[in-house]
């Protein structure tokens, strides 16, 4: 049976680029400052003095050539993970992510594979301003051939992360910033969660949450708090963005009958606009209430501590689109 501990999302993540490097001599590190300095949230700390600097390369400050060096190794049969500090910074690598990386395979029939992934983080908590602090994932969404990650605990950063290494098309995988200290159970050893299988994180009768990366542990947080009241709500961590388990969404739909979808990023044109247009397309019949969305307002993310909490979801947030869905 295997050993199950308790160990920080940074450390899963961690673990499961030794394990996949020491798996296979193809996966090799290209970042800024991920070398000796050991990444700017601490994830490859160690792994330079592990691997080398051939394995673990510090780059220069060019996102463009981090993530088109990270194409090109790709194409040429190497595995490389390459990762930009925040992923408000994609903007400076949109054409090597999403007119090459994602495309590439496509123009050339299936000839060639692009086994790259981008890992990034984004989210508010720490007061870094409109520059540092988005959730950009619906963006990239909209990309077809590019794989989308958002993990919520330590063993799914770990399944995940390991399971997107050994895809053989490009994956962005976002990390949230506010995520890398939080503890969890993780199996020593082995361990994928295969990508695009969602994770029903509490199960519930009265209302179905479907929520992605911290704002999981939001919706938990409101969950447990709504049980006092008599309220059982079920929480659906997607997990992966892209490809949507949305099968797995509408059947606890079906269930429940009534949603509130949950997202960091701005409500307009957000992911869960896309989640709830499929829940309408495919659940319709089985709704009892209109579909709550609870998101960041359409505003740049101030640095005001006291702004940024307001321009977010909170769990008082989710409790009262919880209580609309249910009580209108």
């Amino acid at each position: 049976m295997e050993e199950v501990r308790e160990i920080t999302f940074r450390e899963a993540l961690n673990e499961a680029l030794q394990e996949e490097m020491d798996r296979d001599p193809t996966v090799f590190l290209m970042g800024e400052d991920i070398g000796i300095y050991g990444g700017a949230y601490g994830v490859t700390r160690g792994l330079y003095e592990k691997y080398g600097p051939e394995r673990v390369r510090d780059t220069a400050i060019s996102e463009a050539a981090i993530v088109g060096a990270g194409v090109g190794a790709a194409l040429t049969g190497m595995r490389p993970v390459v990762e930009i500090q925040y992923v408000d910074f994609m903007t400076l690598a949109m054409d090597q992510t999403c007119n090459q990386a994602a495309k590439i395979r496509y123009k050339v029939g299936g000839k060639v594979k692009v086994p790259l992934v981008i890992r990034t983080q984004g989210g508010t908590g720490r007061c870094l301003g409109p520059q540092h602090s988005q959730s950009l994932e619906a963006w990239f969404i909209h990309v077809p051939g590019l794989k989308v990650v958002m993990p919520s605990t330590p063993a799914d950063a770990k399944g995940l992360l390991k399971s997107s290494i050994r895809d053989d098309n490009p994956v962005l995988f976002i990390e949230h910033k506010m995520l890398y200290g939080t503890k969890g159970p993780v199996p020593d050893g082995e361990y994928l969660i295969p990508l695009g299988l969602a994770d029903v994180k509490r199960e519930g009768r009265d209302v179905t949450i479907v929520a992605h990366s911290r704002m999981v542990l939001y919706a938990l947080d409101a969950a447990k708090e709504l049980e006092e009241e008599g309220i059982e709500a079920e929480v659906v961590d997607p997990r992966t963005l892209a490809p949507l388990d949305i099968n797995t969404i509408v059947e606890s739909v079906k269930k429940t009958g009534r949603v509130v979808i949950v997202e960091e990023g701005c409500k307009t044109g957000g992911v869960g606009a896309e989640i709830a247009a499929q829940i309408v397309e495919r659940a319709f019949d089985y709704l009892d209430a209109p579909i709550e969305r609870v998101a960041g307002a359409d505003v740049p993310i101030p640095v005001s501590p006291v702004l940024e909490r307001a321009a977010v979801p909170s769990k008082e947030k989710i409790k009262a689109a919880v209580k609309r869905v249910l009580y209108r």
